[in-house]
């Protein structure tokens, strides 16, 4: 970890500084990316290509899933070589890279080849793999702990930004008439360019365990790495917290343009207006964690974040029920002339805050607790459960909805009661976060 402890007066001090400034606009590209490939190719399939071979209906699984598999199949190699090389220049290696599959995907836009882009999906899956414990691993090297949290709100802030910006730039560009898949072809390029330029900036970070002798096998390897997080509870308790914020908020991703369009009869700006409040909520909470936490790893925030989580996807519930239905969608201005929506965004914006408060919390406690010569490879398990949690949350709200009749209200009122399930259940395991959670309001919150 670095000694430099800057005088800083907040996280946002960082971004002056080039041992964070490089690396956190790489991330953020590098999030953006994925999203300004992939949501215009759903879109491309499902509203101008017909394909006998793959349904309209089936686009957005099928993308997914196959960017999903990757973290899979090869997290545990991938943690092995952040651990391995140096931090800074296998985020080099791996920018380069996405030039390179952004040059195969640029083709297929513009030849309007699915099977390659689709193939560039799986691709950059792979290459967002490889990149996961980099990401995460590179920070406990070049921030002190006082900086540690400050940091990773930063990095939660704006991964979801990016996810945001490159679904919507990537919407608007494939719906230009006749040039839409020449531009993101153009866009995904550019970007991918601009990422490998920066990352040329990101100072060395050592490797921490450079006589590592690479396991290939995935799933000995997978093994290994949960054995290794294990070892320590406070950090595997944690990784299991996180997977479950991602099922969480997966759930509620995956199903704002159903909700949108059955609920609250709404178009398709109404769906794009609930996954901006969904983001900007997620980015605030990740800030105000330094706030709140005074510059420490505070774990006390998880309880705080992990009771507004549940507080409010059960509002949600309640002020989503009984709203009139309507003859025809209405639009983002009709839709926000109706207060009682205003309810649903606010409900919708708080719970995504507390998750924010939730999450960032145990990523610097993964960082801090973890042994710095494994640390990227106690990660990459954690990358590992997320997808699997993710898929989990697909196949559980698929079946809630679909075998059971679940509405979407009463899909999230479920979500959010499970959540307080999961969090006693875990705070009962780790009682450590509890006696912070009261520590909070018996003294100033001190450094883990």
């Amino acid at each position: 970890m670095s000694q430099a402890d800057s005088t800083h007066s907040s996280q946002f001090a960082l971004l002056r500084q080039r041992r964070f400034a490089p690396y956190f606009w790489v991330q953020f590209l590098n999030a953006g990316n994925d999203n300004l490939f992939k949501f215009p190719l759903i879109i491309l399939i499902t509203y101008q290509l017909q394909l006998d071979w793959l349904p309209a209906s089936q686009a957005g699984l099928v993308v997914n899933a196959l960017f999903i598999l990757p973290y899979v199949l090869f997290s545990a190699t991938s943690g092995q070589l952040a651990d391995k090389l140096d931090k800074a220049r296998l985020m080099r290696w791996v920018k380069s890279v996405e030039i390179a599959i952004m040059a195969l995907a640029a083709w297929g836009y513009l030849a309007s080849h699915v099977p390659v882009l689709l193939a560039c999906v799986l691709l950059m899956g792979l290459h967002s793999t490889l990149f996961g414990p980099v990401k995460y691993a590179y920070l406990p090297q070049q921030l002190s702990e006082r900086e540690l949290l400050g940091g990773n709100g930063m990095v939660e802030m704006g991964t979801f930004v990016a996810i945001l910006l490159g679904q919507v730039l990537g919407g608007l560009l494939i719906a230009l008439p006749g040039v839409g898949a020449q531009y993101v072809a153009i866009a995904c390029l550019l970007t991918a360019v601009l990422g490998r330029w920066l990352a040329h900036y990101i100072p060395a970070s050592p490797p921490t365990d450079p006589g590592l002798t690479i396991n290939w096998n995935p799933f000995t390897e997978t093994w290994r790495n949960l054995k290794l997080a294990h070892e320590e509870p406070v950090v595997f308790r944690s990784l299991l917290g996180i997977s479950w914020m991602w099922f969480f908020g997966a759930v509620y991703l995956s199903n704002f343009p159903a909700f949108a369009k059955e609920v609250l009869h709404g178009d398709a700006q109404v769906a794009t207006a609930l996954l901006v409040m969904f983001s900007v909520g997620i980015g605030i909470g990740s800030l105000l964690c330094e706030l709140l936490s005074r510059r420490a790893v505070e774990i006390g925030l998880v309880p705080v974040g992990a009771i507004g989580m549940t507080v409010f996807s059960v509002d949600l519930y309640f002020a989503s029920r009984g709203l009139p239905a309507k003859a025809a969608l209405e639009g983002l201005a009709v839709f926000f002339a109706q207060p009682a929506h205003w309810r649903v965004m606010a409900d919708l914006g708080l719970l995504a805050l507390f998750t924010g408060l939730y999450s960032v919390p145990m990523y610097a406690l993964i960082q801090l607790r973890s042994q710095p010569a494994y640390r990227a490879r106690i990660i990459a398990a954690n990358n590992i459960l997320n997808a699997l949690f993710m898929i989990a949350s697909s196949l559980g709200a698929g079946l809630l909805l679909s075998a059971a009749g679940f509405s979407i209200p009463e899909l999230f009122l479920t979500v959010g009661l499970a959540n307080l399930a999961v969090s006693l259940y875990v705070f009962i395991r780790v009682p450590e976060y509890l006696q912070r959670f009261v520590g909070l309001f018996q003294r100033a919150p001190g450094a883990l």
